[in-house]
C-alpha cells in the first residue's frame, strides 16, 4: 500500500479506467496466488484500496484523501494529470496495486547474465474520466554458483550482486544444479481511477 500512494502522486488520475466499483466507505481488498510446475513457480498479489476525497487544493493540485484505517493523506497530482478539474470532494479514489514474481530455472547456464528494467505508463484522454496507471517490469538473469541442501538455499550471482534464495520446494530445489541459471521477471503497476461521488 505504501507503494501505490507513493505512486499515486505521479500516477493520480492522468489511461485504463478500472470497472466502476461502487463504494461508500474507504476499504483495502488484498488477493495473493501462487502457482508452479518443475522448474518454475510464481508467486502474485493485488491490493485494491478506496480512498475518499475529503479536500482539494487548486492552487497547489494537492489532494487530500480519508484512508480505510482511517487516517488521511495528501498527495499531489503532477503537472501530467489530465482532468484534475473534475475532481471533487465526495469522489472515490480506487486504486489497484499488483505485483507479482516469477522464477524460471534455465538448465545449462547459456544466456548473458543481465538485468532489463521496463517502464509503462498510461492515461485518460483529454475530457475522459480521471484515470491513469503505472508500472515497471525488470528481468535478471542469474547464474546458480552455489547450492545448500541443508537450507535449501540457492546462491545466485546476478549482474550486480550477489543473493541467497530460500526454495520450499523440496521438489524444485532439486532440479537446481551449479552452473544453471535462475532467470527473475518481477512485475508491479498500479491503477488509479475515480469514482464520481453518490448523489
Amino acid at each position: 500500500m505504501k507503494s501505490s500512494l507513493t505512486l499515486l502522486g505521479a500516477a493520480l488520475i492522468g489511461a485504463a479506467t478500472l470497472p466502476a466499483l461502487a463504494q461508500n466507505q474507504p476499504t483495502t481488498t488484498t488477493t495473493m496466488m501462487a502457482a508452479s510446475a518443475p522448474g518454475t513457480g510464481t508467486i502474485a498479489t493485488s491490493t485494491t484500496v478506496t480512498a475518499n476525497v475529503t479536500a482539494i487544493d487548486k492552487a497547489t493540485r494537492q489532494v487530500t484523501l480519508k484512508l480505510p484505517d482511517g487516517k488521511t493523506k495528501t498527495v499531489t497530482a503532477s503537472a501530467e494529470v489530465r482532468n484534475f478539474d473534475q475532481i471533487k470532494v465526495g469522489d472515490t479514489i480506487v486504486m489497484r496495486y499488483v505485483e507479482a514474481l516469477t522464477l524460471t530455472l534455465k538448465k545449462g547456464g547459456k544466456d548473458v547474465v543481465s538485468r532489463t528494467d521496463t517502464p509503462a505508463a498510461a492515461r485518460s484522454a483529454a475530457g475522459e474520466r480521471p484515470a491513469g496507471a503505472v508500472g515497471r517490469q525488470v528481468e535478471v538473469t542469474a547464474n546458480v554458483i552455489a547450492l545448500d541442501p541443508k537450507t535449501q538455499t540457492v546462491t545466485l550471482q546476478g549482474p550486480k550482486q550477489t543473493v541467497d534464495l530460500r526454495i520450499p520446494d523440496a521438489g524444485q530445489f532439486k532440479l537446481i544444479k551449479v552452473g544453471d541459471q535462475i532467470q527473475a521477471t518481477y512485475v508491479e503497476a498500479v491503477a488509479v481511477a475515480l469514482e464520481p461521488a453518490k448523489k
